[in-house]
């Protein structure tokens, strides 16, 4: 009896031990660029208290770039990540260019003060689900939206895109008055902007049958053209059975996997 309760108190104990603590700051101001800046460009930073040099999420949240907010995804906590969530300007009331540039400011914040929040200024990871996905790759592929905060978009540990537009963003195209299913490839089309030095690549997509407007495809091509031009670290994922709205919470999965992966390949 002596031995089991000494044996349940040590089970305890380590249990105790491998637990973490976590905490969570809101609504940090990280861009002063006008009124609805200083309304909206907001983010919240979760991290755990008793872990140092943590990888990094930036997540930015989707919404077609005219809605949505940002939170922390539940799959993503308790996980040993620090997450940074970003609230940007959205359109009509902000450009399409404001809404790209504040998905850069947000990054280069991180960069410059995530060690106070217990991550690694070598290990951000920066995702985000449709809308978000898409400003994923902006800033990860057109160097000069980070450039311009005096960071270079090497810096980033991976770009992992949910479901992200890399043509021209469908809410610019509407503005333009065309429709949905009308494509366009401009300076606004991450698309526009591959290349064989960007950070590592994870393209998640729902199923093909169920995604948004082609989405599927769309990415696909963006994988082979990433791959024909010799990016050496990319990778898609197709997840069979969920549409374009549920499909981020089993993508999650995919990005810790990832996560895991290229920090212990550094």
């Amino acid at each position: 009896m002596k031995r089991l309760i000494v044996m349940m108190v040590l089970a305890v104990a380590a249990l105790t031990a491998g637990a973490q603590s976590y905490k969570t700051v809101n609504d940090i101001p990280y861009s002063q660029a006008d009124a609805y800046a200083r309304e909206r460009c907001k983010l919240d930073v979760y991290y755990p208290t008793d872990l140092k040099e943590c990888p990094v999420v930036v997540w930015f949240h989707g919404g077609g770039l005219t809605g949505g907010n940002k939170f922390i995804p539940e799959e993503l906590k308790n996980s040993g990540l620090v997450v940074v969530a970003v609230n940007y300007r959205l359109m009509p009331k902000a450009t399409i260019d404001a809404c790209i540039d504040d998905a850069a400011a947000a990054v280069a914040w991180t960069f410059g003060n995530i060690g106070q929040y217990n991550g690694s200024a070598g290990k951000i990871f920066v995702a985000g689900h449709s809308a978000g996905g898409y400003l994923t790759d902006m800033i990860g592929l057109d160097k000069h939206w980070l450039a311009k905060y005096g960071v270079d978009a090497d810096r980033i540990a991976a770009l992992v895109p949910y479901s992200g537009q890399v043509i021209t963003h469908f809410a610019l195209r509407e503005r333009r008055g065309m429709q949905p299913t009308q494509p366009l490839v401009d300076e606004y089309a991450p698309l526009y902007h591959i290349r064989p030095d960007a950070p590592p690549i994870v393209i998640i997509s729902a199923d093909r049958e169920q995604e948004l407007y082609g989405r599927y495809e769309e990415t696909a091509y963006f994988w082979r053209m990433l791959k024909l031009v010799g990016h050496k670290d990319v990778t898609i994922y197709e997840l069979d059975g969920y549409n374009h709205g549920d499909m981020a919470v089993p993508a999650h999965a995919i990005l810790k996997k990832n996560i895991k992966r290229i920090c212990s390949s550094r």
